[in-house]
């Protein structure tokens, strides 16, 4: 009869079916934290088998980028969860065949990095009913004129363009798609 470390004994608790079992709600109840909402959106967690956790994306090219991403993830699920997954595997299997039970993750407008508050023009916002369609536009135009006013200037085209955008990519959108081509 051999004699097992203390070590040895936990690392065989924590591969037990039973222990993984109760590993994997606490993964998903911290999932978004870990991942971030926008990329929660796009996976499912769908279990742990032998310290690898199996995850459902929506698409294979999600599953190629999660894959390059894996190990700050697998960092962070280990950190967070204290425990020493080995692995995440991504793929698309499964993922139409699970039920969306969870509620929905929505990311708001606001958090987009284009969005602009209406709140530097918004008591010019509320105007009159207009009777045709080139006033609507008149005002409209207006509206979005004194609005960008405000805004700072994209650094290569010098037009004014959301701060978010000039945070996230250091210039406008159009700007960064051009770059991109």
């Amino acid at each position: 009869m051999s004699l097992k470390s203390i070590n040895q004994v936990l690392g065989n608790i924590q591969r037990s079916a039973v222990w993984q079992e109760q590993l994997f709600p606490r993964l998903l109840n911290c999932w978004v934290e870990i991942v971030g909402a926008g990329v929660a959106a796009q996976t499912r967690p769908l279990s742990i088998q032998r310290d690898v956790v199996w995850v459902a994306t929506s698409s294979a090219a999600w599953a190629q980028n999660l894959t390059f991403e894996r190990k700050t993830i697998l960092m962070k699920l280990n950190h967070k969860l204290s425990t020493s997954l080995v692995d995440i595997h991504f793929s698309t299997a499964g993922w139409k065949s699970l039920p969306r039970t969870e509620t929905q993750i929505t990311i708001s407008a606001s958090e987009h990095p284009s969005y602009v508050a209406d709140d530097l023009v918004a008591e010019k916002l509320v105007t009159p009913s207009l009777d045709n369609a080139l006033d609507t536009f008149k005002n409209w135009a207006r509206i979005m004129q004194e609005r960008s006013h405000y805004l700072p200037l994209c650094p290569e085209c010098q037009c004014p363009s959301p701060p978010g955008e000039l945070e996230r990519w250091n210039v406008c959108s159009l700007c960064c798609s051009k770059r991109l081509r």
